[in-house]
């Protein structure tokens, strides 16, 4: 499986979120947005368009295979 990069931290930054403000707007816990930010895993698809859709984006705006 290849990895995932995101760039769900400067998104969030640029609008002055904290990672459990994102987190409690899109349903997961703050260590969620943690790994997702570390790319240290992979969202699922669902999870995914929730972010990307959150922040009025495309998922592949948000996320890039490594």
């Amino acid at each position: 499986m290849s990895s995932i990069l995101s760039n769900v931290k400067e998104l969030r930054e640029a609008v002055g979120l904290k990672q459990a403000d994102l987190a409690r707007e899109i349903g997961v816990c703050r260590k969620t947005i943690n790994l997702i930010e570390k790319d240290s895993c992979n969202p699922s698809l669902d999870l995914a368009y929730r972010v990307a859709q959150y922040f009025n984006k495309a998922v592949e705006e948000v996320f890039t295979h490594k």
